[in-house]
């Protein structure tokens, strides 16, 4: 029924009752979440409901969004990735051409797990996953520092990722 890995699931500005999510959807994606490979048998199992309804409510959740897709977690050391870093990007012009050419960029650069465009002092905040440090040094420098856009980075090593409740819990907790 699922693709292996993790499930991702969608943003939205309504809360789990306003997007129209009841507590078996609710108990189906927090099942999914804590494995993303189980069986339709297994979660109907564990929800408490028919197979049938199961994987046609899942089936439901995919085609409204909610859940946006599956993925696997990938282990990087294991991949010859050991060291993780942020990246602060401060951009000095805010030209929409600009952001968008560094956008483009984003994607290209080898290494990038994931980039958050944000508010505040910094504009980017870039997550990479890399060999060595000279190759995080060679990164930063041949493939950020050389857009025209950028002003400034600064690099911080992860030293561990620890994991938070997930979005679940925080849609839960919603006024």
């Amino acid at each position: 029924m699922t693709e292996g890995g993790v499930v991702r699931v969608a943003r939205s500005r309504n809360s789990p009752e306003q997007a129209g999510l009841d507590a078996t959807d609710l108990e189906i994606l927090t099942e999914l979440a804590a494995d993303g490979r189980i069986t339709n048998a297994a979660l109907a199992g564990r929800v408490g409901i028919a197979e049938s309804t199961c994987i046609h409510r899942v089936r439901a959740l995919r085609e409204a969004g909610v859940i946006a897709g599956f993925h696997a977690q990938l282990d990087l050391a294991a991949l010859g990735l050991p060291i993780q870093a942020l990246i602060k990007v401060r951009l000095g012009s805010h030209n929409r051409d600009e952001v968008l050419r560094f956008h483009a960029k984003l994607a290209k650069i080898p290494g990038m797990l994931t980039a958050f465009h944000v508010a505040g002092e910094d504009d980017y905040l870039l997550h990479v996953a890399v060999a060595s440090p000279e190759v995080l040094r060679d990164l930063v420098l041949e493939h950020i520092n050389v857009h025209r856009a950028v002003r400034q980075t600064e690099t911080q090593l992860v030293f561990n990722v620890l994991p938070g409740t997930g979005p679940l819990a925080a849609a839960q907790a919603r006024p």
